[in-house]
């Protein structure tokens, strides 16, 4: 009985390359599935949290909690990575205090860009962050609701919805 033939290196050292990226890739992300363009890669609420800890954003919940279920709590489960880039983009950007008052917990409207699909998040209202929002960004008009609209140079939305800001994150804002 011969022994089977030796897989050719090329292909051993890709299978290897493949196997060591995804153990090294961190457990909170999940990433779209190959070859759909529109397929955003996703991160846990403890990624999130991560990440705007490290960059200085604070997050607050009228629930006092991160259920994504439960419309009183602020989730960043299933959080587009690029959302969450935005808000630390932002954070760098404006020099002064930046809260997250929602996520991607139900409560919100629903649609493609929505938040419970991961593109937006809801900004606590400051001085500081509506002057750099309306003196940088360009106003485009009112919402179907009534919000005026502010874009970003990079193309994300600024929704004035009184008490908040509602963000729609297409990309990470030059990260």
């Amino acid at each position: 009985m011969n022994p089977p033939a030796p897989r050719p290196r090329a292909r051993r050292v890709r299978s290897l390359v493949t196997a060591l990226a995804l153990v090294a890739a961190p457990a909170t992300a999940v990433v779209g599935t190959a070859g759909d363009a529109s397929a955003a890669t996703k991160v846990s609420h403890a990624t999130a949290t991560s990440m705007f800890r490290q960059a200085g954003v604070t997050w607050s919940s009228s629930g006092n909690c991160s259920d994504r279920n439960v419309a009183s709590c602020t989730s960043f489960d299933q959080l587009n990575l690029t959302s969450a880039q935005g808000a630390q983009t932002l954070k760098k950007a404006i020099g002064c205090a930046l809260n997250i008052t929602g996520g991607t917990e139900t409560g919100h409207a629903s649609g493609t860009y929505s938040h419970w699909n991961g593109y937006k998040l809801d900004l606590g209202k400051s001085t500081c962050l509506t002057t750099y929002v309306k003196n940088t960004f360009t106003y485009i008009g009112v919402r179907g609701d009534g919000a005026p609209q502010y874009r970003s140079a990079s193309g994300n939305v600024y929704a004035d919805e009184g008490n908040h800001w509602d963000v729609t994150y297409y990309n990470c804002g030059g990260c």
